[in-house]
């Protein structure tokens, strides 16, 4: 017998996907030779409270904190991520995104 079960989070791998992205952005910055469009809408969208909505958002559709704190665990301590955990700004940014995620969590 064959029972039917409900997919109540059809799109969750492309939300985990998008929340990573979403914090590597806010992670890595604004580069030094952004064009006058990246400046218009980092200003618009990168700031803190931004991500925190697109995560929480994100977190709606299926992913769990511990996938959330599991993307901060990958960028502090894996060597792909070695330019940013090089880089003092990008190590403040998310130790702000750590702090305030652990805050709404």
């Amino acid at each position: 017998m064959v029972f039917l079960t409900q997919n109540n989070f059809p799109l969750k791998s492309w939300h985990i996907e998008n929340m990573e992205k979403t914090v590597l952005k806010y992670v890595k910055g604004l580069p030094d030779d952004a064009s006058k469009w990246e400046i218009r809408k980092h200003k618009k969208y990168g700031k803190l409270s931004n991500i925190i909505r697109n995560i929480n958002y994100d977190m709606k559709h299926g992913v769990t904190n511990d996938q959330v704190i599991e993307v901060f665990f990958k960028i502090r301590h894996e060597p792909n991520y070695c330019d940013l955990q090089n880089n003092l700004d990008a190590m403040n940014r998310l130790g702000d995104l750590e702090r305030h995620c652990k805050e709404t969590f």
